[in-house]
């Protein structure tokens, strides 16, 4: 057998058939701009949609291990994500087409239409879902875990009141963006379970494709070989978790959904969750969330547990570097086209490449992603579904919180 491979690999996103995706979001797209990005495996997404499997297979061909491949060499494996009839929504990866079949006819009248949302809602309990899926063979674990809507511990207190008698057959959990390693690893029973760090991306470019994903030491890329990862057997495992800050998250804080002012639980909880301001509800963030089921005091991790690598897209650390607001604009794709050009991929350019050597394309952002490989960058933290702001050093840091004790606003500055 082969030597050991390290797979950059993205497990989660969804195609252009699910709610709110960009048109663009295809697979030919998609295994365009991976090898930009770095990632070497990605996900098909949504395959249980009868549209979106005609597409996978016309842009896409059939490779070995239940694998599908562009011509240009980026693998995909089959997947998708679906939603229970607790709202939380689950990952299922599938070993071979035949079995995607298989789980499709099982869940025919299990929902309004299995065609209608790339992204089926199943009338279905969690334990059911994982029922079907490990009868045909596949990986099931839940999605983004914590987040206030959809994640598994919004609605329970263990995953395995959801699982139920199916618990011991899930083996690994996705951290979603507005939680990482040090935050999930304070709840014992997740140390049980592989994390992944996917990028639940709606649209293909590097920004937010592989936004987050995980490097797996295997000797192939085949389901096979990723399921041993999952499980931790025989020396395959995930070696590096990649994702944002998690106060990047567009749920990291307790924040209200109007105004957008940041609130302690204690007072949340004390004005019914809803804002005296606004008048809207407010919605209580992961962090908070981690902090009522916490059983474990921060920084004890499993001895399998990886490296978590937090990291910001190379084109939002050169918009701010040259002070341009949209990091679209021509001027920071160009340079990021640059940068990848120059050294491989964005995560290359990012992680590895010296900053001498960065520095000869552009000082000031060689200086910025400097900064953003010492932790110097702080965050405004998301809340509320919008994202937090990477701050870099030397900008001031303004967050509004509510001030109890006078039921007023108190504008904290930090320089």
């Amino acid at each position: 057998m082969a030597d050991w491979i390290e797979v950059n690999t993205d497990l989660h996103f969804h195609g252009k058939f699910a709610g709110a995706v960009s048109e663009r979001m295809v697979p030919e797209v998609i295994a365009e701009q991976a090898p930009l990005k770095g990632l070497q495996l990605v996900c098909t997404g949504d395959i249980l949609h009868a549209g979106w499997q005609k597409l996978v297979k016309e842009q896409l061909s059939q490779a070995e291990g239940g694998i599908m491949e562009h011509k240009n060499g980026t693998k995909f494996l089959l997947q998708t994500e679906v939603e229970d009839n607790n709202r939380v929504h689950h990952i299922v990866l599938f070993p071979e087409w035949s079995k995607v079949e298989e789980v499709r006819e099982k869940l025919k009248g299990k929902c309004k239409d299995l065609d209608s949302d790339g992204r089926q809602k199943l009338w279905l309990s969690g334990e059911e879902i994982a029922q079907i899926a490990v009868d045909a063979g596949c990986e099931v674990g839940f999605s983004h875990a914590f987040t206030p809507f959809f994640g598994i511990y919004a609605h329970y207190k263990s995953y395995k009141d959801c699982y139920k008698s199916l618990a011991d057959k899930i083996h690994f959990c996705e951290l979603g963006l507005s939680a990482d390693t040090n935050m999930a690893d304070r709840i014992a029973e997740l140390h049980n379970l592989t994390f992944t760090s996917n990028s639940d991306a709606h649209s293909p470019w590097p920004n937010k494709l592989g936004r987050e994903f995980n490097r797996l030491q295997i000797k192939e890329i085949s389901f096979e070989e990723v399921s041993k990862a999952l499980r931790r057997e025989k020396d395959r495992k995930c070696i590096l978790n990649v994702k944002f800050n998690p106060a990047e998250g567009k749920y990291n804080q307790t924040r209200c959904m109007g105004c957008l002012l940041f609130f302690k639980v204690k007072d949340a909880e004390r004005l019914g969750w809803r804002c005296p301001e606004c008048k809207r509800p407010i919605k209580k963030g992961v962090d908070q969330r981690i902090g009522e089921l916490a059983d474990i005091e921060e920084g004890k991790h499993p001895d399998h547990r990886p490296k978590c690598l937090h990291i910001i897209p190379l084109t939002e650390i050169i918009a701010i570097a040259n002070g341009i607001k949209n990091a679209w604009s021509q001027k920071v794709q160009d340079m990021w086209k640059i940068y990848v050009d120059r050294f491989g991929n964005e995560i290359k350019a990012l992680i590895d490449t010296p900053i001498e050597e960065l520095a000869k394309i552009d000082l000031k952002t060689a200086e910025l992603v400097k900064a953003f490989r010492e932790g110097k960058f702080r965050y405004i933290p998301g809340g509320a579904g919008i994202y937090g702001i990477p701050v870099p050093p030397g900008k001031p840091l303004e967050i509004k919180y509510f001030e109890s004790k006078q039921v007023s606003l108190k504008k904290f500055s930090v320089q």
